[in-house]
């Protein structure tokens, strides 16, 4: 009796660690994929009770490093990996594979009592290298213009400085933030303020304004004509398995991707 019940005791901790671990998701990453990652985890975990995600944000540079690492089953990133990561990640023994889950606007933020509606890719180009420092010279109030940025580790950085900064710095003035929700609330209380953020988190506190004349709006971002849009994404080593499937499956499935647009993101389709 004494051995069955230790031959039980044994399997038990040989097996059920092994189901517990295919039955746990983990993810990390992107600010801006991040209320994605939440929204769709929470109903998929309701769905499938047996489910646990836990769901971080960190930045698109901290899913992608964790994906390389192997510490996450899902890196979430607002950006392309670079071809330096996907290096480190081959030298690691990890093959990123690159999941689109959702399109996205980058949103040039104004205070909203800032009467300025419109401006060029170029002007928020002067204006983020210290060429232009006060709205008067677009034609608003006498007033310094204050810069907001992201911080590096940023994918929604990276993307702004890709197509709006063409790889040029930023004036040594501008304040770096963490998160998307921490430029908006910074501007929301910053009169002279411009900065930029994920579409899904533009709210009422703050004012989008169109960039070359093109608001951006579901349409605009899936044709492109809005200047500045990007896919989001989520990385996993190599075709997602298991649960990671599932759950990856779930996203991209017609109740996932109305998730991604009750966020203010726009469908893949």
């Amino acid at each position: 009796m004494k051995k069955t019940i230790l031959i039980i005791a044994l399997l038990c901790l040989v097996v059920f660690p092994v189901l517990a671990k295919d039955q746990k998701i983990t993810i990390t990453g992107s600010t801006t994929v991040l209320p994605i990652a939440q929204a769709t985890a929470e109903i998929f975990m309701n769905q499938n009770p047996d489910i646990n995600i836990s769901v971080r944000g960190g930045g698109s540079s901290v899913g992608i490093a964790s994906i390389i690492a192997g510490t996450v089953d899902i890196g979430n990133a607002s950006r392309h990996i670079k071809t330096k990561e996907i290096t480190t990640a081959r030298e690691n023994g990890v093959n990123p594979n690159e999941i689109v889950v959702a399109n996205d606007g980058i949103a040039i933020v104004l205070h909203k009592d800032n009467p300025i509606n419109n401006l060029t890719v170029q002007q928020i180009k002067d204006i983020y290298t210290g060429n232009i420092s006060n709205w008067k010279d677009l034609g608003g109030p006498s007033m310094p213009i204050v810069v907001i940025s992201r911080d590096v580790s940023s994918g929604t950085f990276e993307v702004f400085n890709e197509l709006v900064l063409g790889g040029s710095k930023a004036v040594d003035s501008a304040l770096m933030l963490a998160s998307n929700n921490a430029v908006v609330s910074t501007i929301a209380g910053t009169p002279g303020a411009i900065g930029y953020a994920g579409l899904g988190y533009v709210n009422e506190t703050v004012k989008a304004i169109s960039v070359n004349n093109v608001m951006p709006s579901k349409q605009t971002i899936q044709n492109r004509s809005y200047p500045i849009a990007r896919t989001l994404h989520m990385y996993t080593n190599g075709a997602p398995k298991g649960v990671v499937k599932e759950y990856i499956d779930f996203v991209l499935s017609a109740e996932g991707q109305e998730l991604v647009e009750e966020q203010g993101f726009i469908s893949v389709d």
